[in-house]
């Protein structure tokens, strides 16, 4: 990885409304995204972690903060040839591939379309060579360009999806909630697409998901989210090995297990802000242990950590 990010989101807060009804949907986040990782933004519905992404996508404004790319500022008003270029440079694949993919249009027009509006070739058989390209790294036939969207199933789609991205050539996806619209044995299916377009196209990804037994096997870290604000963030694996927020734990908790004795005796944690004894003191974001960082008082984070102790900052 290069020692410069590839992404980075600096404090940013996310508000809708105004006045009294205002209400601050990301509160504050600070992250890093490397060149050529997978960083996982985790969550419970309503958590923040799409606004995040559509942040970054600028489709969003932020209230407060910034967000860099390759140590420019995104955020903000930029000028429009950056726009132009960051839209082809940062790319989305969506939740629901049925209704982001226009029902109308043939597989051929959806995929190329991007390349349309960025004028990216130069005659038809261009054209027509990236699409063949883009549908064949996904796992799809070339003759499928003639069929419509409704001719597929969720995971052809989804597939189609990540097609209409990759013709773009971008260094940054963001995958939101990628495939929890799709069946369980399908998912597997588009995990590993992911893991060796990474690989081959050196592709970095925010990956946004709800489910931290999905992301496990994508990501190189993992940041957890909570009301808007960060909570945990770790390699993947020690995550797995060692959470330490009480609400990493609570989410860890609901992971099915597979084996039937094991998921019988299985407890749910619930998790509640109210356990945290803060009064008058307020958790800080810390580094409890190399890499891995939470968000807790000095007393909290020593507790989690099994017992007194020094807790660098």
């Amino acid at each position: 990885m290069n020692a410069e990010p590839l992404l980075s989101l600096e404090g940013i807060s996310v508000t809708f409304g105004s006045g009294r009804k205002a209400f601050r949907a990301v509160d504050g986040v600070s992250l890093e995204l490397m060149q050529g990782e997978t960083l996982s933004l985790v969550g419970e519905s309503g958590s923040g972690k799409t606004t995040v992404g559509r942040a970054v996508m600028r489709v969003l404004p932020l209230s407060a903060g910034s967000i860099r790319y390759r140590g420019e500022r995104i955020s903000g008003r930029i000028p429009a040839a950056a726009e132009r270029g960051l839209r082809q440079k940062i790319q989305m694949i969506f939740q629901d591939p049925m209704a982001s993919l226009n029902e109308r249009a043939k597989i051929d027009y959806i995929v190329s379309e991007g390349l349309a509006n960025f004028r990216l070739y130069g005659n038809e058989a261009e054209r027509r060579a990236k699409v063949e390209r883009a549908m064949e790294e996904v796992g799809l036939l070339p003759e499928f360009a003639s069929r419509f969207p409704h001719e597929f199933s969720g995971g052809q789609r989804q597939r189609i999806g990540i097609a209409r991205a990759l013709a773009m050539e971008p260094e940054l996806l963001i995958a939101d909630e990628p495939i929890s619209a799709l069946d369980v044995s399908i998912r597997a299916q588009v995990i590993n697409l992911l893991n060796k377009l990474k690989k081959d196209r050196g592709l970095s990804y925010l990956f946004i998901a709800h489910d931290l037994s999905v992301v496990r096997f994508i990501s190189d870290r993992i940041a957890v989210i909570y009301r808007g604000r960060l909570v945990e963030l770790a390699p993947a694996e020690e995550l797995f090995a060692r959470p330490l927020h009480p609400y990493t734990k609570a989410l860890l908790s609901a992971v099915p297990v597979p084996d039937p004795d094991a998921e019988r005796d299985r407890k749910i944690v619930a998790y509640s802000p109210s356990m945290h004894p803060y009064g008058d003191s307020h958790p800080t974001w810390a580094q409890a242990l190399p890499g891995h960082f939470v968000s807790g008082t000095p007393e909290e984070i020593e507790t989690w950590l099994g017992g007194p102790g020094t807790v660098p900052t």
